[in-house]
């Protein structure tokens, strides 16, 4: 078991060539954040430069049966976490990436298994945020998340992502 302060090994950058092959991000991302592997995370793909995630409500569930606010918040803060990392990974940047804030809004109970989608907040999120890391190496994205049962928009959440420099 690993000890509290002590960081989960990084997984090596993935060949520019190939791309990064989720499944092992999935595995790897079980191991270093214990949480996940609760979460009912049964796959993610990416759809253009949205990072989808199919989930499964069983271990999600609050005392009235439908989605529990607290797990549902964990998920949006780190799907962003994930779209962020895996952004840097593809441009073959190995960066700490920390929330810097983050918000939820519910809009309807989640009543059954659910797709959680996560995007740049403006057209011009990523350019920003390439212009700053070029600049001074670290930076800051914001980015949207919507979870929809079937058509319906459950909850929408925002959150800023800071991207800082490796510690040592």
């Amino acid at each position: 078991m690993r000890e509290i302060g002590q960081p989960y090994p990084r997984l090596p950058l993935p060949d520019a060539a190939q791309g990064e092959d989720l499944a092992v991000f999935q595995d790897w991302l079980q191991q270093a954040i214990p949480l996940v592997a609760h979460l009912g995370l049964e796959r993610m793909a990416w759809q253009g430069d949205t990072l989808v995630w199919h989930l499964s409500l069983a271990p999600n569930l609050n005392d009235k049966g439908s989605g529990f606010g607290g797990s549902l918040a964990a998920q949006t803060t780190l799907i962003g976490w994930c779209w962020t990392t895996l952004w840097l990974r593809g441009h073959g940047r190995a960066q700490d990436v920390v929330v810097a804030r983050a918000e939820q809004r519910y809009l309807a109970p989640v009543t059954g298994d659910y797709r959680l989608e996560c995007c740049p907040a403006t057209p011009d999120a990523v350019e920003a945020l390439q212009a700053r890391l070029a600049e001074r190496g670290k930076g800051r994205l914001s980015l949207v998340q919507r979870l929809s049962v079937g058509d319906t928009c459950c909850l929408e959440a925002q959150g800023d992502y800071a991207v800082l420099p490796l510690r040592n």
